[in-house]
């Protein structure tokens, strides 16, 4: 262990992550959308916690786009930099889930190593697995990046699906065929895990209804 770590102490806060999650009604735990880029990750981890806030959940979505601009805008994409990066939001996840917040994150995270990863960074009982099944004829037919036509042309290299691998997960908590089903009734199946896990209490639906 170097000096710096030596002499750094995790400083422990009289307001744990469980009084947070009394005070907020619901567990924390981190739902993990995982899938080819054009699944619907992001659109539906926005639904998600759209229905999450409307029943007064504390919630917050993690981007893959959206953590490039900041908090890993120092990295490529070699696997080398693709790992660090889930490494980085797995460590940024786990004090969210401290502060008592639902976390969201929407990343393709490719590699099962990199994903499980983040599964010993937060605890196995926090990490919800959800893979957005759609097939990648589906992902290039939308397309909504142009980016599919770019590795295509070997403009881009290392893309997942065309030249990169893409490691689905073999027993996800929730599989998704994010091609054919509706928006919608993908949201109320992930709804309904989280109730099944009890990490939501029907409590927080009769709080929501108005008076």
């Amino acid at each position: 262990m170097t000096e710096r770590h030596n002499n750094i102490i995790w400083h422990h806060a009289t307001v744990t992550q469980v009084r947070r999650e009394t005070m907020n009604g619901h567990k924390a735990v981190n739902l993990w959308f995982t899938g080819l880029s054009g699944s619907g990750k992001s659109t539906l981890a926005h639904a998600v916690e759209e229905r999450l806030h409307q029943i007064g959940c504390r919630t917050f979505v993690f981007d893959g786009d959206n953590v490039r601009h900041g908090l890993c805008s120092d990295l490529g994409f070699s696997e080398k930099d693709r790992s660090e990066n889930i490494r980085r939001i797995g460590e940024m996840v786990n004090l969210f889930l401290q502060s008592g917040i639902i976390a969201l994150t929407a990343f393709i995270s490719p590699l099962k190593q990199d994903r499980e990863k983040v599964r010993t960074i937060i605890g196995t009982d926090n990490f919800l697995e959800i893979h957005c099944a759609c097939s990648l004829e589906i992902c290039e037919h939308r397309d909504v990046k142009g980016l599919y036509k770019k590795a295509r042309a070997g403009i881009i290299k290392n893309y997942t699906g065309i030249s990169s691998p893409y490691e689905a997960p073999a027993n996800p908590d929730l599989c998704l065929d994010t091609g054919l089903l509706p928006l919608q009734t993908c949201v109320e199946k992930v709804i309904s895990c989280l109730y099944k896990k009890q990490i939501l209490s029907s409590l927080l639906e009769k709080k929501a209804l108005p008076d």
